[in-house]
């Protein structure tokens, strides 16, 4: 699926944009830009012959949205200077998704034959709350942090178009699994994002684009956080170790394949919840085992 706003054209990615996947955009302005490369390799592959891409821009350094990035090694590449390290080794990539050893070589052939993963250094990095006039369409990058730490979001003026990127209000909820995400600044850029006037939203997964303001959706996303406490504070109930809690699936409701794949969010979105907890004196960690305190 493709839909043009003005210069900008809505590219949906493969089985509706789902992991391993995202929705792109492409800017076509006096420079032509690609935002998220990950949606669909053999129509990106067309866009890079023509009109060309002279720039690729990231929301942020996660796999699924960097997928294709190596069909575009002779445009430039802009990103947010907190998430721009995860580019430059596999070692780096690892270190920012919180991965142990294990976890690593086995994600490691995956991310060389499925995401082409290549080393690479950004070009120029997002300046906070800047305005960039790409010639026909003026943008104001919005830093986002929270899903990693230098997620940004976008606002393009002419069309009174956000893109949300990976806020993507589905169902499932945020994702604030990595080793620097964190779940309070999620939730304050959600309700900044929820802020902002515009006439249609774009998301990087499923759904894709809102014609109309998503309303309800934004509540509806930000309450699975609490849903999610409230489950790990239900188990609780009895004094578990993080491999017990892990193995309760609190986030996904049950085993999944790979399963080495989603044990990784797991256990990267309960360690937020059970260090916001602690934090809060809700919770204490004893011996390796955490209660209710």
């Amino acid at each position: 699926m493709e839909i043009r706003f003005g210069p900008l054209l809505f590219i949906g990615g493969k089985n509706s944009g789902r992991y391993p996947c995202c929705h792109s955009v492409f800017v076509d302005g006096n420079s032509k830009i690609l935002i998220d490369p990950g949606s669909d390799r053999e129509r990106l592959c067309q866009l890079r012959e023509n009109p060309g891409v002279d720039t690729v821009w990231l929301s942020h350094a996660h796999e699924d949205h960097f997928k294709d990035l190596d069909l575009f090694e002779d445009s430039e590449l802009w990103i947010a200077e907190s998430d721009a390290c995860s580019l430059e080794s596999l070692d780096n990539f690892y270190d920012a998704s919180g991965m142990t050893e294990g976890e690593r070589e086995l994600y490691h052939e995956p991310m060389l034959r499925d995401f082409h993963f290549k080393s690479r250094r950004a070009d120029r990095f997002f300046f906070g709350e800047e305005t960039i006039d790409l010639g026909g369409v003026t943008v104001d990058v919005i830093s986002t942090p929270g899903h990693t730490p230098g997620n940004c979001s976008f606002y393009f003026r002419e069309p009174e178009l956000l893109f949300l990127g990976d806020y993507d209000l589905t169902p499932f909820g945020p994702w604030y699994g990595d080793a620097k995400s964190d779940i309070g600044a999620t939730i304050s850029s959600i309700n900044r994002l929820r802020s902002i006037p515009a006439k249609a939203w774009i998301v990087s997964h499923e759904s894709g684009i809102f014609l109309s303001e998503p309303g309800d959706l934004w509540d509806r996303y930000l309450h699975t956080i609490d849903e999610r406490e409230a489950r790990l504070l239900d188990l609780l109930r009895t004094p578990r170790s993080m491999p017990e809690i892990i193995d309760a699936r609190v986030l996904y409701g049950k085993r999944r394949v790979p399963e080495g794949l989603y044990q990784i969010g797991e256990r990267g979105h309960m360690s937020k919840h059970l260090e916001r907890l602690i934090n809060r004196g809700i919770v204490v960690l004893e011996d390796g085992t955490y209660r209710l305190a």
